[in-house]
This record gives structure tokens, sequence and C-alpha cells, in this order.
């Protein structure tokens, strides 16, 4: 028995493994190619100055970029400290993994090419991360946050103002979005490790079933989903066709909770925020998404009640 057990959580420890590195290398590098090509002046010119505005931008351009939930962090960290506004960084967080083309064209197929699903996950979605952002930004104070990302940044970046005053060539801008990304990836990669492993013995050891035996009306049946996406902790580009497979038991309310929550928050990616945001805004912000997606997912899922 334990040895079965074992060799389980080692298959899906591998697999979330497998799953998750290609996304994680792909975040790293597009936080690399902003830190080394894209300017704060750029981004203060085209990023709205009112609060509202701001979020919805950074919700917006979530849809640009093919990254999910496992790379999405260290994204967002470098956009905080590029002095991007925090509610439109975090609105970007959150609906990157979901209204990407890639995410929603697999969702698409995974439900039978119909786009129900597909309108549900991404208006549920882009509803949430507009909600959270400007919740975020009656909260926290931003430069107080900042302040404590720039003190929790690797030794690497410390030195990047301190360069000679000479004129970057393309090739140097090249080689240092190499170095951002190297670095980053070991950074991030050993809090993936630590997530997929927990993620892995909570699958191996609670039983989905008896977790399913309590979603008998719409409240529980929302909450075991969300439970469940958390503790499975599916890249985003996966998880619909994990989530088509309880069709048959669930509407679609609690399926697009499945589908959001747990593309917003799981634990490969609540321990990388952990190693990157304060500990209290990390808890408020899980809070304010736990909150969001729930109330959205009742309503979605109607007169089912």
């Amino acid at each position: 028995m334990f040895t079965d057990s074992f060799l389980q959580l080692n298959t899906i420890f591998t697999s979330i493994i497998i799953e998750a590195v290609p996304f994680i290398i792909i975040g790293v590098f597009i936080s690399a190619i902003i830190q080394m090509f894209v300017s704060e002046a750029l981004l203060a010119r085209i990023i709205p100055k009112d609060r509202f505005g701001s979020v919805v931008f950074g919700t917006c351009m979530g849809s640009l970029f093919p990254a999910c939930e496992c790379g999405i962090v260290p994204i967002t960290e470098r956009l905080v400290r590029k002095k991007v506004p925090l509610q439109a960084a975090i609105a970007f967080m959150l609906a990157g993994p979901i209204i990407n083309p890639v995410v929603l064209f697999a969702t698409y197929i995974a439900f039978g090419s119909s786009w129900q699903m597909v309108f549900y996950r991404a208006g549920l979605a882009f509803a949430v991360s507009i909600a959270v952002g400007l919740l975020v930004s009656y909260l926290f104070p931003e430069d107080q946050l900042r302040d404590y990302v720039d003190k929790k940044v690797s030794h690497y970046h410390h030195h990047e103002g301190n360069q000679p005053a000479r004129r970057i060539t393309f090739f140097d801008r090249f080689k240092g979005t190499m170095d951002h990304a190297v670095d980053e990836f070991f950074s991030v990669g050993k809090y993936l490790v630590f997530g997929a492993l927990i993620a892995a013995a909570m699958q191996t050891y609670i039983k989905q079933s008896v977790l399913l035996s309590f979603a008998n009306t719409p409240v529980t049946a929302i909450l075991i989903m969300m439970v469940l996406a958390f503790t499975m902790s599916l890249c985003s580009e996966a998880d619909a066709f994990v989530a088509s497979s309880f069709r048959s038991m669930f509407p679609p309310g609690p399926l697009t909770a499945f589908l959001v929550f747990g593309a917003m928050v799981d634990i490969k990616n609540l321990i990388m925020m952990l190693s990157t945001f304060k500990k209290k805004f990390v808890a408020a912000l899980i809070g304010c998404i736990f909150v969001c997606v729930f109330v959205g997912a009742l309503l979605i899922s109607g007169g089912w009640l």
C-alpha cells in the first residue's frame, strides 16, 4: 500500500513538473524581456492614470501573454518593480492565465467545441480581475508593497543601477535578457518543486470521492470544486480537460469556479506569491479572489438553487 501511494505521488509530482516547466520558462523570459526592453517611461505613458482605467488596462494586457499561473508571478513582480500601478499588475496576474487565447482555445476544445464554458470562464475571470484589482487599490498602500518587493529580489537586481554610463547595444540587452531569465528560472524553480510536491501529496492522500460526496447543494458544489482546483494545482492550459470530466456531475457554475479559481490560486503559485509579496497581502488577495469567484459562480448557477 505504501509503495503504491509513493508511486502515485511520484507520478503526479513528475507530471506537474513536466506540465509547468515550459510555462515557467515562458514566464521568466517575458519577465526578462520586460526588464531589458521596456522602460518605466514607456509604461508610464501607456497606462491610464485613473484607478479603474489602470485595472482594466492590466486585465486586458493579460490576454496578450500566453503564461499560465506557474509563470505569471515573476512577470507581475517585474511589472511592480517597473512602477506599474499595483492594482494593474494584480489584475494582470489574475487575468493572464485565463483570458489568453491559448487557454480559451483549450477550454473550447475540452468542452466539445462549445462556446458556453469559454464565455463563462472568460467573463468571470475578467470580472474577478477588475473587482480584485479595485479592492487591492483601496486596501493596500502601493509604495509600501513595492519597497517590500524590491527587498526580496535576487542579488543580481541590486546591480542594475550601477552599470557604467555608456550606450547600451542590442547585444547588451539580449545578453542581459538571457542572464535574467536563467537566474530567475532557478529562483522560481525551487518554489515550483516545493509546491508540486505538496499538490501531489494532497492528491494522493485526500480522496476526491470523499470531497465530491458533500457536493449536493449549489454552495457546497462550488466550494468543493474550488478546493479541488486548489489541491490539484493544474496548469490553466490543461485544467479544462479535467473540468470537462465533471460535466455529468455539476452544472456550469461549479465548473466555472473550478476553472477560474484554480488558475488564479493554487498551491504552486501560492508558494511563489508568498516568496514575492507580504504574507498579509497574499492572505487578503486570496480572500478577495475567493469571495469574488464564489459569488460569480453562484450567479452563473442561477436557478440551480
